[in-house]
């Protein structure tokens, strides 16, 4: 998302930055960023108990002329979704509020996610796949069950494809890794010791390894290719949720681009998995 539309995670980040006064300011903004948009600079300085100047200054922090241009950008956060990465579940919120956090916070992380990501490093990630002799998914923790979904997903490419989520079996493997075999290592943060050590192992032996993991961290530093997941979850305090929606949608992306690259030739291979499940299943009533 480009810097106006993300004004509100701006500033849920800034958050501790800023001075007595204007964090004030800042949380009124984040307890309901609908009704921001409502007040004049009056009433919201009225509702932060500050005074109107601390207002502005705040606006000009984020580079803002004033509240009347903050306000617009504050309601292309809103349009764009962006207001639910800044809402987190409180312990008194019903059913109706919880149900909603959750379901718009997932929904503005794939939004996010989407805007953030490059379709040219897409096209590489496939790249680095359609080319693969074998393929072995990494994983720990929350994101094991992503590695074993990504197995579920690829195994239907004539490929040899495994997941691992031991961190033991994790070194044996990149020890023993050539030249044609691909690593993707998931990791919500890309700081984990063992994954980060497995990564360079890998490499060190010829193989590609691809991170999905954050921009910048110790993983996505020793990747051939990282694809970059935003951040919206602080995994430090709560179980990881939207960040798991966001790894599984980008390995749907990549198994359909796996899928693009092979061609009509391949579909038959396809139909034939599928076809295979039929005798599995009761018929349907309504047939």
């Amino acid at each position: 998302m480009d810097r106006m539309k993300n004004l509100l995670e701006q500033i849920k980040n800034r958050l501790e930055e800023l001075n007595k006064a204007e964090r004030k300011v800042a949380e009124v903004i984040l307890q309901d960023p609908q009704q921001a948009t409502r007040y004049s600079i009056a009433a919201l300085a009225q509702a932060a108990k500050v005074s109107e100047p601390t207002v502005n200054r705040f606006c000009r922090s984020f580079g803002a002329t004033g509240y009347p241009a903050l306000k617009i950008q504050l309601a292309q956060s809103l349009a764009s979704g962006a207001a639910y990465v800044s809402q987190a579940v409180e312990a008194d919120d019903g059913p109706e509020a919880y149900t909603r956090k959750i379901f718009g916070s997932a929904i503005a992380s794939l939004d996010s996610a989407c805007q953030a990501i490059d379709p040219k490093t897409i096209s590489h990630a496939v790249d680095l796949m359609i080319q693969a002799r074998q393929i072995h998914f990494f994983g720990l923790g929350a994101s094991a069950s992503v590695a074993l979904d990504a197995q579920h997903k690829f195994f239907r490419f004539n490929l040899p494809v495994s997941a691992h989520s031991d961190v033991l079996m994790q070194r044996m493997l990149a020890s023993v890794a050539h030249t044609g075999d691909l690593f993707v290592i998931i990791s919500y943060t890309g700081r984990t010791r063992e994954l980060v050590e497995a990564a360079t192992i890998a490499r060190d032996n010829g193989a590609s390894v691809l991170g999905l993991t954050a921009a910048d961290s110790p993983l996505a530093r020793v990747c051939t290719l990282s694809l970059h997941i935003p951040l919206p979850e602080d995994t430090d305090i709560y179980m990881p949720m939207t960040s798991r929606i966001v790894q599984l949608t980008v390995l749907d992306t990549l198994a359909a681009g796996v899928t693009l690259r092979r061609g009509v030739d391949f579909q038959p291979h396809l139909r034939r998995i599928k076809e295979s499940l039929v005798a599995t299943r009761y018929p349907n009533e309504d047939s």
